[in-house]
């Protein structure tokens, strides 16, 4: 039987007139992995720190088995400026203790890429006063990670980690033995690690058994037997649920919904979006052209990080791009929007951008703009327009659009000085959107965003008709709102990936592989002697032309197999339609499959 770690018995806490958990009792116990979802500002942080004793209760109490070894991650470090990396991290352990150790060596690599701190200019006798945030996030958690605990609570620990981060501290929490309280809006981690679900909603703490996929199934089924009051809400869940079951098989790693029940809940669902129907209409409203890219270099100050790039977004493209930090991802997307704002006169290092000329981009940066603190949220939205096309016939004021947006109508008066982090965010998306952009770049869009907001920003972007890039660490939002992945990998190249992010992740773990293998040395060649022939000019350009003509080959396969599965589900009981309908897809696999194998050889070389 699992030893009870802590229990938390009838807890109230009040701040102001808002009561944010209102007798709530709970418990974790050894082999726990409890994900806490709900609104920003709904008392999921309060909901930890109170479970770990960093902050009193009204009223009930919090009780810990003795002896308890307790570790938290904050959102607010408390490292000391003047140590060093490894005062912090390893404390006074010699080189030869710790590189002895397997998890030291496993957590410094998974959370920095090297055991020499690639990227922190001393490696680890770096001082840890002019890092930034994120860096010293990153050593907080790395702190944590190889100290020994019963139990772990993290807040937000995804944050300021890149994809690769992100998958490597999943496999790492999933393996550890001790139990787990996680506060965090990536719902492809909560899917990974986490076996129950606390939903904080107006005071009460909500439990379910399983990862995201599941609780998402089991909130829409509770919901759906609920009073019909929120169904608008209830609608977007299964929207949501629909979308997760005819997803990636593999997207979870353990999903215990009932098969049946889910079927039955989202069977009049229709698909996300009508991808041909939207590049119809994005086709309409932004011609051929969006931007071509023709042997294009991008570079930040002397460094090179994109070489010889000829690639196109076309009308109704969603693209999710992916790349280890300092690839050049955020510096491409200023490239781009630099050619839009100046039409074109603006260009890169080397190589030529041409945009469009009813291009009409919105760009969401990383750094939330600054709005006059004295504007209220409404005031700030009508600034820019009173009625939005959403597309597809949608229509929303700046009113309803702040409703969708969590902004209600008390909220929607409140000065913008008094909004939180994550409510500038959604604000700043907000304004972006009701520009009635036809081109959006979206920079980490998800920073500092609840789930819910979310989940109502996926299903605006759903019937949104325009081209759009997404820069984002949470794999979730990428392969729900995009429909193509490419990637930077250092190389200097962009890269299609047609198997998405999975593809992205063994690409990057073969190139480690082989860099370790060449660093480990072939002997110099010989003076006069070229290690490996290169290519010529005229041989790149020919392997990048074949590169994208596969691409669009895999793009009309793509869509091919999508019209197979409709007309599969609408001939369901004819047996003879569906076999035959059955083989046509296989055929298809295999020429996808055989397109995929030639775009690997040729993007090795190109």
């Amino acid at each position: 039987m699992a030893v009870n770690l802590v229990n938390v018995e009838n807890v109230s806490k009040v701040y102001g007139t808002r009561a944010l958990l209102d007798g709530v009792s709970l418990g974790v116990s050894e082999g726990d992995r409890v994900g806490v979802v709900g609104r920003n500002g709904d008392g999921k942080t309060t909901l930890i720190r109170m479970l770990a004793k960093a902050e009193e209760a009204d009223s009930g109490r919090v009780t810990h088995a003795g002896g308890l070894r307790l570790g938290v991650l904050t959102q607010h470090d408390s490292l000391d400026p003047a140590a060093t990396v490894r005062h912090e991290v390893i404390g006074d352990l010699a080189d030869h203790e710790w590189a002895g150790n397997a998890k030291i060596r496993d957590v410094l690599t998974g959370l920095f890429g090297g055991l020499d701190l690639p990227g922190f200019p001393k490696g680890l006798d770096t001082v840890i006063g002019p890092l930034s945030g994120g860096e010293r996030r990153r050593i907080a958690l790395a702190k944590l990670l190889i100290e020994d605990q019963d139990l772990l609570v993290l807040d937000e620990p995804t944050n300021h980690l890149d994809v690769e981060g992100i998958a490597w501290l999943a496999g790492h929490l999933r393996e550890r033995r001790s139990a787990l309280v996680c506060v965090t809006h990536d719902r492809w981690f909560l899917d990974q690690v986490c076996t129950r679900m606390w939903d904080v909603q107006r005071g009460t703490v909500y439990e379910y058994e399983g990862g995201y996929s599941d609780y998402v199934f089991a909130r829409a089924e509770r919901e759906r037997i609920a009073a019909t009051e929120e169904t608008k809400r209830q609608n977007l869940v299964r929207k949501e649920l629909a979308w997760l079951r005819r997803g990636a098989p593999a997207r979870t790693s353990k999903p215990r919904f009932r098969v049946e029940a889910a079927n039955e809940l989202i069977q009049d669902v229709p698909p996300p979006r009508d991808r041909s129907e939207l590049m119809k209409f994005a086709s309409s409203r932004l011609g051929k052209t969006v931007f071509d890219l023709e042997d294009v270099t991008v570079q930040a100050g002397p460094k090179v990080l994109l070489q010889h790039v000829t690639w196109q977004l076309g009308p109704g493209d969603r693209i999710g791009l992916v790349g280890v930090n300092g690839a050049g991802k955020t510096s491409l997307l200023r490239a781009l929007e630099q050619a839009a704002r100046t039409q074109g006169e603006t260009q890169p290092a080397a190589g030529r951008i041409a945009v469009g000329r009813t291009v009409k981009l919105a760009y969401l940066s990383q750094e939330v703009a600054e709005l006059d603190p004295t504007w209220r949220v409404l005031e700030a939205v009508q600034q820019v327009r009173e009625r939005v096309d959403l597309g597809k016939g949608r229509e929303m004021t700046a009113g309803q659009l702040c409703e969708t947006f969590g902004f209600g109508k008390e909220k929607q008066w409140t000065p913008v000085g008094d909004l939180s982090g994550g409510e500038r965010r959604r604000l700043q998306l907000l304004r972006l959107l009701m520009d009635e952009p036809n081109v959006l770049f979206l920079d980490e869009p998800t920073n500092d965003l609840d789930i819910e907001t979310l989940t109502q920003l996926e299903d605006l972007l759903d019937g949104w008709p325009g081209s759009m890039i997404v820069i984002s660490h949470d794999r979730f939002f990428i392969e729900r709102t995009t429909d193509t992945v490419r990637a930077l990998l250092g190389d200097g190249a962009l890269r299609m990936l047609p198997r998405g992010i999975d593809e992205y992740l063994e690409r990057r773990h073969r190139m480690e592989q082989q860099a370790a293998t060449a660093s480990a040395a072939a002997p110099a060649p010989a003076a006069g002697q070229s290690a490996a022939p290169e290519k010529s000019a005229a041989e790149l350009r020919a392997a990048k032309k074949e590169l994208q003509k596969i691409e669009r080959q895999l793009d009309r396969v793509s869509d091919k197999e999508k019209a197979l599965h409709t007309r599969i589900a609408e001939h369901a009981t004819d047996f003879a339609k569906v076999a035959e309908l059955d083989a046509e897809l296989r055929d298809l696999a295999g020429e996808r499959e055989e397109l995929e194998l030639r775009w690997l050889e040729l993007a090795e070389d190109a």
